[in-house]
């Protein structure tokens, strides 16, 4: 085994809230700053690629499955699509109530938003016209995940827990209770088999999907933001609160995993 190696992109002039890897290009990552930008980067240069400015501060950032589009949502409840080729918004929708992290399912043709009142909106995409509401949590949903292999969705509360759910019955299956904390992002591995998730407990914990218990835990310095496993390989991307030494947010991210050849 080699050494673990730790990298950091700069370039954000305020905090980093979430981050995407590219499902089909394993070395690219977007993210959304609260700077108003979209940033494309080069995961192994560390060099930001593309910049997209949208109207407000970007909290949530999500991928479509099939690379071609990605979703934006920021602290006014609005969604912006972008086009990935162009880099450029294709579609804005407002919504009535609030908005937190968004997803795809893995064809595509479902769409997810979890929201402050403790339910998971499913929408047909790309009409968004509104096709179930799931009742996940007795509070606000902070996040979601959809399982790679198409099985399972998980959603991450303000209750601490995350929730477990069978994608085609939409039933709840387990959940994860390593965390202390309001759930602020969770993410499925490659292969479906892990589970990260992190909040303002000081690690990100990594759970076995099918058994529930924790396999590792990451030490980090601040609550956690986003945290991200590659679409390829077992190497887990994650941002937070980080403050250089004047306090200031740091706008950095890590990767943990990489090793030196």
């Amino acid at each position: 085994m080699g050494k673990v190696k730790d990298i950091e992109l700069r370039g954000h002039a305020d905090s980093v809230d979430q981050l995407c890897w590219d499902p089909k290009h394993a070395d690219l990552i977007a993210t959304a700053s609260g700077d108003k930008t979209v940033r494309l980067w080069d995961a192994r240069s560390g060099k930001c690629s593309q910049q997209a400015e949208l109207s407000g501060e970007n909290i949530n950032i999500t991928y479509k499955p099939d690379g071609t589009h990605i979703a934006v949502g920021n602290r006014d409840d609005e969604l912006t699509i972008l086009d990935v080729r162009k880099f450029k918004p294709i579609h804005r929708r407002k919504f009535g109530y609030e908005v937190n992290e968004i997803a795809w399912n893995m064809t595509g043709e479902m769409f997810f938003l979890t929201t402050g009142n403790g339910t998971v909106e499913v929408l047909t995409y790309p009409s968004l016209r509104p096709l179930d509401t799931v009742v996940a949590h007795t509070a606000g949903c902070y996040c979601i995940a959809i399982d790679p292999m198409g099985r399972y969705f998980a959603v991450g509360s303000a209750d601490s827990l995350v929730s477990l759910w069978d994608i085609s019955e939409m039933l709840c299956v387990r959940t994860f209770t390593k965390l202390e904390w309001p759930v602020r992002t969770i993410s499925f591995s490659h292969t479906g088999d892990y589970i990260a998730s992190a909040s303002e407990d000081l690690f990100i914990d990594i759970s076995n999907v099918h058994t529930g218990r924790t396999v590792h835990q990451i030490p980090c310095r601040a609550a956690m933001n986003s945290v991200e496993w590659n679409p390829k390989y077992n190497l887990l991307a994650y941002a937070g609160d980080d403050k250089n030494k004047y306090q200031a947010d740091e706008g950095v991210f890590r990767i943990y995993g990489f090793e030196n050849a």
